[in-house]
């Protein structure tokens, strides 16, 4: 199987999940969660860009994220 990039890793996702409360991650459940928190995260920055332009603005800033995961 071909290596994929991730713009989350395995590990990371793995962490939350601990942080969250559980004791032990399979590397499939960490993958699985990374690819959905991939896919929540390229919703909000799409939404996230369009409420920056629409206030004619290039930047996306904070409370662009913010509005945009309320959505």
């Amino acid at each position: 199987m071909a290596k994929r990039s991730r713009a989350i890793p395995k590990a990371s996702a793995a962490r939350i999940l601990n942080i969250a409360g559980a004791e032990r991650v399979s590397d499939s459940a960490a993958a699985t969660f990374a690819d959905i928190l991939e896919e929540i995260a390229q919703e909000i920055s799409e939404h996230a860009i369009k409420i920056a332009k629409h206030s004619g603005r290039k930047t996306v800033q904070g409370g662009d994220i913010k509005l945009a995961a309320k959505d």
